[in-house]
């Protein structure tokens, strides 16, 4: 199926969202900040083999920027109208990054709505939060060009890059899009709401709910989603498969091997 676009009234916002591609029912859940534009690429590589649902997060891309503060039930509340909207009683769901949580709080509130479940570079927050994305902002210029890609991969030095110059690409695109970013007052007030929504997470206690069969992936040198977070989310879901993959936060990029076995996970 191939949806160039379309706009849903849900929970008193307008959701924009699209269908892709043919298969097996999937919902991606984007990441921090990342609209359906910005993660075009990701999103393709799994309309190859799903009818993948997307839709820019409150607050983000052509999505309504509604009044603050937040919550990530807000979120789960969306994605659940949206399900509602194209008549989807159950689905696939991955979620990366962000969309990782927004998922695990869909999937402890509708578990019976989920049939196969992948949680990529994600935390669960409480006693196991991801990096407080939400502070950078306050922090004084070089402090955050001194933290550079090295929040994308722990190793990203320059010295590291200088060496491995198979990770330049990877450093290049991200270095590229943040310098490039232009927001306006706007949209920078809907992606804080988003990160202030994101650092408020704790659904630990509530893991125990979901029963679909999970995958949860890290990446080993991922400083945002340390591989200790997903491993404890792993051990609270009953039967989760746990995988760690060489990369940072981009792993899904990184390791050859990652893409090819979520695709495979998610179609049983």
């Amino acid at each position: 199926m191939s949806d160039a676009g379309t706009v849903a009234h849900l929970n008193g916002i307008d959701v924009y969202f699209e269908r892709r591609g043919e298969g097996p029912r999937l919902l991606f859940l984007n990441g921090s900040g990342s609209s359906i534009r910005e993660a075009g690429a990701m999103i393709d590589v799994y309309t190859r083999s799903f009818d993948v649902l997307v839709h820019d997060q409150r607050g983000l891309g052509l999505t309504s920027i509604p009044p603050g503060p937040y919550s990530m039930a807000d979120y789960a509340a969306d994605a659940i109208a949206l399900l509602d909207h194209v008549g989807w009683e159950t689905c696939s769901v991955i979620g990366t990054s962000f969309g990782g949580m927004v998922a695990q709080e869909l999937a402890v509130t509708v578990p019976e709505r989920i049939e196969r479940l992948a949680l990529l570079c994600t935390s669960p927050g409480g006693i196991a939060p991801s990096y407080p994305l939400h502070e950078l902002a306050d922090r004084p210029p070089e402090e955050r060009a001194s933290l550079g890609l090295t929040l994308l991969d722990t190793r990203f030095t320059p010295e590291f890059l200088a060496e491995h110059p198979e990770h330049q690409p990877l450093a290049e695109i991200v270095s590229r899009r943040n310098a490039g970013a232009v927001r306006s007052d706007e949209q920078l007030r809907g992606e804080r709401e988003q990160l202030l929504a994101r650092a408020s997470l704790d659904v630990v206690d509530r893991l125990g709910r979901i029963t679909a069969p999970t995958i949860v992936a890290s990446g080993a040198y991922d400083p945002i989603a340390p591989p200790a977070n997903g491993r404890l989310i792993a051990s609270r879901i009953p039967d989760a498969d746990y995988r760690e993959y060489d990369g940072g936060h981009a792993f899904m990029a990184q390791d050859p091997r990652a893409i090819p076995e979520i695709i495979g996970f998610l179609q049983g």
